[in-house]
């Protein structure tokens, strides 16, 4: 690996650390992380496949009030290196020991965030002094520290001999990588689920239903039915009352503000003829 490639991919890992508090790049999805590392590692399509697969596995994965779900910045990283890099894993392989990676990142999160606790009431003492610019550096420190959760153990694979990481996985029985292949595939269907009980309801149900038969019944492609079902999202919101009604409230609401004051200048130019 060269020393550009090296740089590129700690710069990626370290991204991809602090994104996963900030959410605001998106580089902690597993479909862009491995992408990068793929960019930066000169396999983009091996990147592409292993990250589309463990998007499916991880689309489900989120914080919710104080749980910490499974790393997927790390599992991606690590894995697309390994599958990238020069130990050229299969995408298989990658995805079977991506699942243990976001167990093993799981807990290296909670590491971090229980010492962002402490910095919490260290940032209180600064709040309390009026020393803003104290407040804003701990915010800078924690972040970094979510950067080196994810860039330290990248590094540490990188260095690893691509033997040594093969005559692991070959040592690993056949019964273990086969199991976390199929618990993979279950964390998928559970991972829809989860996506699917946020969104279900009475209006959407029909259109999920439908969308099988389509399936089932033609050759549409995943972008043929986006696009339809971006069509169909704008027919149902233009045809349906209840997204109209506010429209047809604020429309009834501006007439009778026009009427109002129509009357209004009909007085005044009363007024004046008298």
């Amino acid at each position: 690996m060269s020393t550009a490639s090296l740089i590129v991919l700690m710069l990626v890992a370290f991204l991809a650390g602090i994104d996963v508090v900030l959410d605001e790049w998106e580089l902690a999805q597993p479909i862009v992380a491995c992408t990068m590392v793929g960019m930066a590692l000169g396999d983009v399509a091996s990147g592409v496949l292993l990250g589309a697969q463990l998007q499916l596995i991880a689309i489900g994965w989120m914080n919710i009030g104080s749980a910490i779900p499974p790393d997927a910045a790390l599992a991606s990283i690590i894995s697309a290196v390994l599958v990238c890099g020069p130990a050229n894993l299969s995408i298989a392989n990658g995805i079977a020991i991506a699942i243990p990676l976001a167990i093993a990142g799981q807990v290296l999160n909670i590491f971090v965030r229980s010492i962002v606790v402490i910095m919490a009431h260290v940032a209180d003492g600064r709040a309390a002094d009026g020393d803003i610019k104290g407040v804003q550096w701990i915010h800078y420190f924690d972040m970094f520290l979510q950067g080196l959760r994810i860039a330290i153990p990248t590094y540490i694979v990188t260095i690893i001999s691509p033997k040594a990481v093969q005559a692991g996985l070959n040592a690993i029985p056949k019964v273990i990588t086969q199991g976390l292949s199929i618990a993979g595939g279950f964390v998928v269907v559970v991972g829809f689920a989860m996506v699917i009980n946020m969104m279900a309801n009475n209006e959407v149900w029909p259109f999920f239903f439908a969308g099988f038969v389509l399936a089932a019944l033609t050759q549409l492609n995943l972008i043929a039915f986006g696009i339809l079902g971006l069509v169909i999202a704008f027919v149902y919101i233009r045809l349906s009352p209840r997204f109209n009604a506010q429209t047809t409230v604020v429309q009834n609401a501006n007439d009778h503000d026009a009427a109002s004051g129509s009357a209004e200048d009909d007085i005044d130019k009363a007024l004046d003829d008298l």
